[in-house]
């Protein structure tokens, strides 16, 4: 039997930067990771860390996600310390762009709602046409204006899981690949619980950060997870010349060069092929808002699954019934990395819960007044 302090279990964005965290506590941690054969996220994603927009209708998930972006830079250095893996963060404000008035005055009325809710502790900018151009040269034609935050970012999402992969081996987080988890037991002792997965790992604690593996799992140690799969598709266009340098909502230039495109939001299952229809309807709104993009060749597609609970809000909460047993899922795991290494995880190992994830439990679902606006 193999014992440690912590066993997390998914070794993805979320259970990579939480085991990270712990890690770098000093306890002696499990990543139980079931490999690429998961529907797993952390490959597929569009590498935003973007706090614009994000909490309208649920103020405290924007508090959430502006103390992670700010946290960045940290994680980013710690990382490199470790690894010497440099994550390419860049984080010099982000554009959402509009392509009419209305579309303008909604984009205004979010962003003010979030900016009014948090006591003016949000900046936000709205650009006219020729002030979007002044910032961006290359947007086109039928682009009216646009939304700036100077909070947002974006970062390599490859070289981000390689690097928490990398420091939890340097910082001697035993990793276990090729694991999927089935099993998870509680056994009532003195002094707390003791768990056990698939019979051959234990600890006093255990994380549950197996993003659409969840479900089953929480069931099994009195938790709630009610997570589905959203699917996102995302194209790849050639090097070319920058034009781009900052990252917007559905077009990005990557560190490389190279046009990052998306990203759809479609709820088909488990399912995470592309399909032409949607590539189509992503290929046209990048050449509407940057027409340099027309001439360029596309040299991969991918579909992936967002892990989305029924509001698209996170879920981070200990089980009332076997304490010591944790569940954390959210679906911007590139985002919210840094708070999951060190705000989560120090919850985890003893301390006590951030105030900003109180109102992230699970039973928020089962109260019939709850009706936030969604978190995308």
């Amino acid at each position: 039997m193999n014992i440690s302090d912590i066993i997390v279990i998914g070794g993805g964005l979320v259970g990579s930067a939480v085991a990270y965290g712990l890690a770098r506590q000093g306890a002696k941690v499990t990543l139980l990771d079931e490999g690429d054969q998961a529907f797993r996220a952390s490959r597929g994603n569009f590498g935003l860390i973007w706090v614009q927009g994000k909490g309208f209708g649920m103020t405290p998930y924007a508090r959430w996600t502006r103390l992670s972006a700010g946290l960045w830079p940290q994680l980013a250095n710690a990382l490199f310390d470790d690894t010497g893996i440099d994550v390419r963060l860049e984080q010099p404000g982000g554009f959402c762009f509009t392509f009419s008035d209305e579309e303008q005055e909604e984009r205004r009325r979010r962003l003010q709602a979030i900016q009014d809710e948090l006591s003016g502790d949000y900046p936000f900018e709205m650009l006219g046409r020729q002030e979007a151009i002044a910032r961006v040269p290359a947007l086109g034609p039928a682009v009216t204006g646009a939304s700036y935050t100077p909070m947002d970012g974006h970062t390599n999402p490859l070289k981000l899981l390689r690097a928490l992969h990398a420091a939890n081996l340097e910082r001697r987080v035993h990793y276990v690949s090729g694991q999927p988890v089935k099993t998870v037991t509680a056994q009532l002792r003195a002094g707390g619980s003791l768990f056990t997965v698939e019979g051959r790992w234990q600890a006093p604690r255990v994380v549950l950060a197996a993003g659409l593996g969840n479900p089953g799992l929480a069931e099994q140690l009195g938790l709630y997870a009610p997570v589905v799969p959203n699917r996102g598709q995302v194209l790849i266009g050639e090097r070319t010349a920058r034009f781009l340098e900052h990252p917007t909502l559905n077009v990005r230039q990557t560190d490389e060069g190279t046009i990052q495109l998306g990203d759809s939001m479609e709820e088909v299952g488990f399912n995470d092929n592309v399909t032409t229809g949607v590539m189509a309807s992503i290929a046209r709104r990048g050449v509407r808002t940057f027409p340099v993009l027309a001439g360029l060749r596309l040299v991969r597609a991918w579909g992936a699954l967002r892990v989305m609970t029924p509001d698209g809000f996170p879920i981070y909460e200990e089980s009332p019934k076997h304490p010591g047993a944790f569940v954390t899922t959210c679906h911007s795991g590139v985002t919210l990395a840094a708070a999951h290494a060190f705000r989560v995880a120090p919850w985890v190992a003893g301390a006590s819960r951030p105030e900003e994830i109180g109102v992230f439990q699970a039973g928020r679902f089962s109260n019939p007044n709850y009706r936030p606006s969604h978190a995308h």
